[in-house]
Protein backbone atom coordinates (compact mmCIF):
# COMPACT_ATOMS: atom_id res chain seq x y z
CA UNK A 1 0.00 0.00 0.00
CA UNK A 2 2.88 2.25 0.83
CA UNK A 3 4.52 1.40 -2.77
CA UNK A 4 1.70 2.55 -4.84
CA UNK A 5 1.27 6.09 -2.84
CA UNK A 6 4.98 6.58 -3.44
CA UNK A 7 4.63 5.33 -6.86
CA UNK A 8 1.68 7.99 -7.34
CA UNK A 9 2.72 10.51 -5.86
CA UNK A 10 6.34 9.64 -7.93
CA UNK A 11 4.00 9.83 -11.51
CA UNK A 12 2.11 13.13 -10.50
CA UNK A 13 5.46 14.80 -9.39
CA UNK A 14 7.00 13.82 -13.05
CA UNK A 15 3.52 14.50 -14.31
CA UNK A 16 3.66 18.39 -13.41
CA UNK A 17 7.52 18.55 -14.21
CA UNK A 18 6.47 17.84 -17.72
CA UNK A 19 3.64 20.34 -17.68
CA UNK A 20 6.26 23.40 -16.29
CA UNK A 21 8.42 22.46 -19.04
CA UNK A 22 6.35 22.32 -21.83
CA UNK A 23 4.87 25.50 -20.48
CA UNK A 24 8.35 26.89 -20.57
CA UNK A 25 8.80 26.09 -24.02
CA UNK A 26 5.28 27.67 -24.62
CA UNK A 27 6.51 30.83 -23.41
CA UNK A 28 9.72 29.87 -24.90
CA UNK A 29 8.56 29.91 -28.43
CA UNK A 30 5.85 33.04 -27.68
CA UNK A 31 9.17 35.10 -26.80
CA UNK A 32 10.92 34.30 -29.50
CA UNK A 33 8.07 34.66 -31.98
CA UNK A 34 7.47 38.36 -30.57
CA UNK A 35 11.78 39.25 -31.29
CA UNK A 36 11.12 37.74 -35.33
CA UNK A 37 7.85 39.72 -35.72
CA UNK A 38 8.95 43.35 -33.72
CA UNK A 39 12.28 42.77 -35.71
CA UNK A 40 10.43 42.28 -39.22
CA UNK A 41 8.70 45.15 -38.23
CA UNK A 42 11.65 47.35 -37.37
CA UNK A 43 12.81 46.72 -41.17
CA UNK A 44 9.71 47.16 -42.98
CA UNK A 45 9.58 50.78 -41.25
CA UNK A 46 13.27 51.00 -42.33
CA UNK A 47 12.45 50.25 -45.98
CA UNK A 48 9.54 52.99 -46.02
CA UNK A 49 11.27 55.77 -44.19
CA UNK A 50 14.61 55.33 -47.02
CA UNK A 51 12.02 55.05 -49.46
CA UNK A 52 10.14 58.18 -48.42
CA UNK A 53 13.74 59.53 -48.11
CA UNK A 54 15.21 58.88 -51.68
CA UNK A 55 13.10 61.79 -53.56
CA UNK A 56 15.14 64.14 -51.26
CA UNK A 57 18.49 62.32 -51.64
CA UNK A 58 20.35 64.96 -54.08
CA UNK A 59 24.16 65.80 -54.61
CA UNK A 60 24.87 69.32 -54.45
CA UNK A 61 27.62 70.86 -56.31
CA UNK A 62 29.81 73.52 -55.12
CA UNK A 63 32.14 75.69 -55.81
CA UNK A 64 35.11 77.38 -53.33
CA UNK A 65 37.06 80.53 -54.42
CA UNK A 66 40.29 81.58 -53.22
CA UNK A 67 40.76 85.29 -52.80
CA UNK A 68 43.93 85.82 -54.78
CA UNK A 69 44.77 89.39 -52.90
CA UNK A 70 44.17 87.85 -49.28
CA UNK A 71 44.47 84.05 -49.70
CA UNK A 72 40.40 83.46 -48.02
CA UNK A 73 38.26 80.75 -49.03
CA UNK A 74 35.17 80.97 -48.70
CA UNK A 75 32.06 78.77 -50.60
CA UNK A 76 30.36 80.44 -53.88
CA UNK A 77 26.71 80.87 -53.41
CA UNK A 78 24.57 79.02 -55.64
CA UNK A 79 21.84 80.77 -57.64
CA UNK A 80 18.41 79.41 -56.51
CA UNK A 81 15.72 81.74 -58.40
CA UNK A 82 15.02 83.73 -55.74
CA UNK A 83 18.85 85.71 -54.56
CA UNK A 84 19.66 88.52 -55.97
CA UNK A 85 21.71 87.56 -59.01
CA UNK A 86 25.64 88.63 -58.04
CA UNK A 87 27.00 90.87 -60.62
CA UNK A 88 28.98 88.32 -62.21
CA UNK A 89 26.48 87.27 -63.97
CA UNK A 90 24.94 90.49 -65.04
CA UNK A 91 28.19 91.41 -66.37
CA UNK A 92 28.33 88.32 -68.31
CA UNK A 93 24.85 89.02 -69.74
CA UNK A 94 26.47 92.83 -70.42
CA UNK A 95 29.45 91.90 -72.16
CA UNK A 96 27.33 89.11 -73.93
CA UNK A 97 25.01 91.68 -75.52
CA UNK A 98 27.16 94.10 -76.56
CA UNK A 99 29.69 92.08 -78.51
CA UNK A 100 26.67 90.12 -79.83
CA UNK A 101 24.22 93.14 -81.02
CA UNK A 102 27.02 95.93 -81.68
CA UNK A 103 28.50 93.71 -84.32
CA UNK A 104 27.94 93.31 -87.64
CA UNK A 105 28.61 90.65 -90.14
CA UNK A 106 26.71 89.87 -92.99
CA UNK A 107 27.05 85.93 -92.83
CA UNK A 108 25.91 85.80 -89.09
CA UNK A 109 23.18 88.90 -89.24
CA UNK A 110 19.99 87.42 -89.24
CA UNK A 111 21.14 84.76 -85.92
CA UNK A 112 22.13 88.01 -84.41
CA UNK A 113 19.19 89.69 -84.88
CA UNK A 114 17.49 86.83 -83.61
CA UNK A 115 19.12 86.15 -80.93
CA UNK A 116 19.47 89.95 -79.69
CA UNK A 117 15.73 89.86 -79.68
CA UNK A 118 15.73 87.44 -76.73
CA UNK A 119 17.18 89.73 -74.08
CA UNK A 120 15.03 92.91 -75.41
CA UNK A 121 11.61 94.35 -73.48
CA UNK A 122 8.76 94.67 -75.91
CA UNK A 123 9.47 98.12 -76.45
CA UNK A 124 12.73 97.82 -77.25
CA UNK A 125 12.58 94.88 -79.96
CA UNK A 126 10.22 97.61 -82.05
CA UNK A 127 13.25 99.70 -81.83
CA UNK A 128 15.11 97.03 -82.72
CA UNK A 129 13.22 96.26 -85.81
CA UNK A 130 12.94 99.42 -86.77
CA UNK A 131 17.05 99.81 -86.45
CA UNK A 132 17.19 97.26 -89.11
CA UNK A 133 14.26 97.95 -91.45
CA UNK A 134 15.97 97.88 -95.53
CA UNK A 135 13.83 101.58 -95.30
CA UNK A 136 16.36 102.79 -92.41
CA UNK A 137 19.17 104.55 -94.51
CA UNK A 138 21.36 103.65 -91.16
CA UNK A 139 20.05 99.90 -91.02
CA UNK A 140 23.38 97.89 -90.86
CA UNK A 141 22.14 96.15 -93.97
CA UNK A 142 22.11 99.68 -95.83
CA UNK A 143 25.61 100.77 -94.54
CA UNK A 144 27.78 97.75 -94.82
CA UNK A 145 26.26 96.15 -98.16
CA UNK A 146 29.76 96.04 -99.06
CA UNK A 147 31.05 93.58 -97.46
CA UNK A 148 32.26 95.11 -95.03
CA UNK A 149 31.91 93.72 -91.04
CA UNK A 150 31.63 95.71 -87.34
CA UNK A 151 33.30 93.73 -84.04
CA UNK A 152 33.28 94.78 -80.53
CA UNK A 153 35.09 94.52 -77.77
CA UNK A 154 34.19 95.19 -74.30
CA UNK A 155 36.82 97.25 -72.19
CA UNK A 156 34.66 97.86 -69.09
CA UNK A 157 31.70 97.34 -67.19
CA UNK A 158 30.59 99.97 -64.44
CA UNK A 159 27.51 99.42 -62.34
CA UNK A 160 25.18 102.61 -60.75
CA UNK A 161 22.53 102.75 -57.19
CA UNK A 162 19.88 104.89 -58.22
CA UNK A 163 18.87 107.46 -55.16
CA UNK A 164 16.27 105.18 -54.58
CA UNK A 165 18.39 102.41 -53.87
CA UNK A 166 17.22 100.55 -57.12
CA UNK A 167 20.75 98.55 -58.84
CA UNK A 168 19.23 98.53 -62.56
CA UNK A 169 21.75 100.56 -64.64
CA UNK A 170 25.24 100.07 -66.10
CA UNK A 171 28.11 101.52 -67.96
CA UNK A 172 29.51 99.93 -70.97
CA UNK A 173 32.85 100.81 -72.59
CA UNK A 174 33.47 99.46 -75.78
CA UNK A 175 35.58 99.19 -79.11
CA UNK A 176 34.35 99.18 -82.21
CA UNK A 177 36.13 98.25 -85.51
CA UNK A 178 35.32 98.31 -88.91
CA UNK A 179 36.98 96.18 -91.33
CA UNK A 180 37.16 96.25 -95.14
CA UNK A 181 35.82 93.29 -97.21
CA UNK A 182 38.97 92.64 -97.37
CA UNK A 183 40.07 92.40 -93.67
CA UNK A 184 41.65 95.51 -93.33
CA UNK A 185 41.46 97.95 -90.32
CA UNK A 186 39.61 101.07 -91.60
CA UNK A 187 38.52 102.59 -88.06
CA UNK A 188 38.73 101.84 -84.36
CA UNK A 189 36.02 104.34 -82.31
CA UNK A 190 35.62 104.31 -78.67
CA UNK A 191 31.84 104.04 -77.45
CA UNK A 192 30.12 104.48 -73.91
CA UNK A 193 26.42 103.16 -73.52
CA UNK A 194 24.04 103.42 -70.45
CA UNK A 195 22.04 100.11 -69.82
CA UNK A 196 19.26 100.11 -68.22
CA UNK A 197 18.05 95.90 -67.28
CA UNK A 198 16.31 93.45 -64.83
CA UNK A 199 15.67 90.30 -64.77
CA UNK A 200 12.24 88.86 -65.64
CA UNK A 201 10.22 85.47 -66.23
CA UNK A 202 12.46 83.38 -68.77
CA UNK A 203 10.85 82.97 -72.56
CA UNK A 204 8.38 79.55 -72.92
CA UNK A 205 9.97 79.29 -76.15
CA UNK A 206 12.84 76.71 -76.13
CA UNK A 207 15.24 78.57 -78.61
CA UNK A 208 15.05 82.03 -76.78
CA UNK A 209 15.01 79.88 -73.25
CA UNK A 210 18.78 78.59 -74.39
CA UNK A 211 19.86 81.91 -75.72
CA UNK A 212 18.69 83.94 -72.29
CA UNK A 213 17.65 80.82 -69.71
CA UNK A 214 17.53 83.92 -66.32
CA UNK A 215 15.16 86.48 -68.27
CA UNK A 216 17.71 88.97 -68.30
CA UNK A 217 15.83 92.05 -70.20
CA UNK A 218 17.48 95.65 -71.80
CA UNK A 219 14.96 98.07 -71.21
CA UNK A 220 17.21 100.69 -72.15
CA UNK A 221 20.45 101.33 -74.49
CA UNK A 222 21.97 104.62 -75.14
CA UNK A 223 24.97 104.45 -76.94
CA UNK A 224 27.12 107.44 -77.99
CA UNK A 225 30.79 107.66 -78.95
CA UNK A 226 33.63 108.58 -76.23
CA UNK A 227 35.74 111.22 -77.53
CA UNK A 228 39.35 110.60 -76.41
CA UNK A 229 42.35 113.04 -77.25
CA UNK A 230 44.07 110.97 -79.99
CA UNK A 231 46.77 109.87 -78.27
CA UNK A 232 44.67 107.86 -75.47
CA UNK A 233 44.13 105.21 -78.26
CA UNK A 234 47.80 103.89 -78.30
CA UNK A 235 49.17 101.34 -80.99
CA UNK A 236 48.78 98.55 -78.76
CA UNK A 237 45.22 99.57 -78.04
CA UNK A 238 44.75 99.36 -81.84
CA UNK A 239 46.48 96.31 -82.25
CA UNK A 240 44.03 94.55 -79.70
CA UNK A 241 41.28 95.78 -81.07
CA UNK A 242 41.76 94.79 -84.55
CA UNK A 243 42.18 91.22 -83.18
CA UNK A 244 38.54 91.43 -81.10
CA UNK A 245 34.77 91.68 -82.30
CA UNK A 246 33.12 94.16 -83.13
CA UNK A 247 29.11 96.29 -83.85
CA UNK A 248 27.67 98.45 -84.71
CA UNK A 249 27.05 102.13 -83.62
Amino acid sequence: MTTDVALQTYFAEAASWDRDRAAQSGRVLRLVGAIAVAGWICALAACVALAAAMPLKRIEPFVIRVDNTTGLVDVVPVYAGEATLPQAVTRYFLDHYVSLCERFDFDTAESDYDQCGAFHSASMNQAWAARWARSNPASPLNRYRDGATLTAQVSSVSFFTRASGLGDLAQVRYLLTQRSAAGAVQSVTHWIATVQYAYGVPSTDAQLRLWNPLGFRILAFHAEPEVLHEDALSRGEVAAAADGSGGTP
